[in-house]
């Protein structure tokens, strides 16, 4: 059976949402950030040495970054969700796994940082937003006619793209997005993710 260790309120909820989408069977193992720090739990080091989540176990192996889990669930359990190697969509589905945890990643946790040093982040302030900007313009620009990222159903880049999509639309970005505020809202209305919601417990995006 696949292990999942799960830290509250954070990135690994998509990959809870993708095994509820696989309809796999799975053991959740819950990790509670610091109520004061919001850090993840010490205990997470006990698991792997970077102490962070999401991380599954499958058959004894310890996989960790949720490029590469998504990649490995998807490539073992489900190749409908990934295209096929070579063709033009399996180009633009590598651009964007890595841009999900790259490139739009990069802005939004120094927007997180930053906004905790109040008046001594504030120089910093306009060159971040205009790269939260550009980057969420992207990915506005790159949603297809049918609300999804790559292929024209839910596919592994759709997965990745979930969470900076939930961060455009927390930050109050969905009227002048209003495709990634449409997908953002057809991934909450899946069954599979509300099942994710009610095995994963809080969670501030959805």
């Amino acid at each position: 059976m696949l292990t999942i260790h799960h830290l509250n309120n954070s990135r690994s909820q998509r990959i809870l949402w993708l095994l509820e989408e696989l309809g796999l069977d799975y053991e959740l193992k819950p990790y509670q950030r610091d109520a004061e720090t919001n850090l993840a739990p010490p205990e997470l080091l006990q698991v792997h040495p970077l102490g962070k989540s999401p991380m599954i176990e499958d058959n004894g192996r310890l996989i960790t970054e949720s490029g590469a889990i998504v990649e490995y669930l998807c490539t073992r359990y489900a190749a409908h969700m990934i295209p096929q190697a070579g063709s033009d969509a399996w180009i633009s589905h590598q651009e964007l796994m890595h841009f999900a945890e790259g490139s739009a990643m990069a802005p939004i946790l120094l927007a997180l940082y930053v906004g905790r040093l109040g008046a001594a982040g504030a120089p910093l302030g306009p060159r971040i937003e205009q790269q939260l900007a550009s980057h969420f313009n992207y990915m506005e620009s790159v949603l297809r006619p049918s609300g999804h990222f790559v292929l024209d159903d839910l596919s592994a880049v759709d997965i990745m793209m979930s969470f900076p999509a939930e961060v455009a639309v927390r930050q109050g970005r969905g009227d002048a997005h209003p495709k990634l505020a449409a997908f953002v809202q057809m991934v909450h209305a899946r069954p599979a993710f509300v099942r994710a919601l009610e095995r994963g417990g809080t969670y501030a995006f959805a």
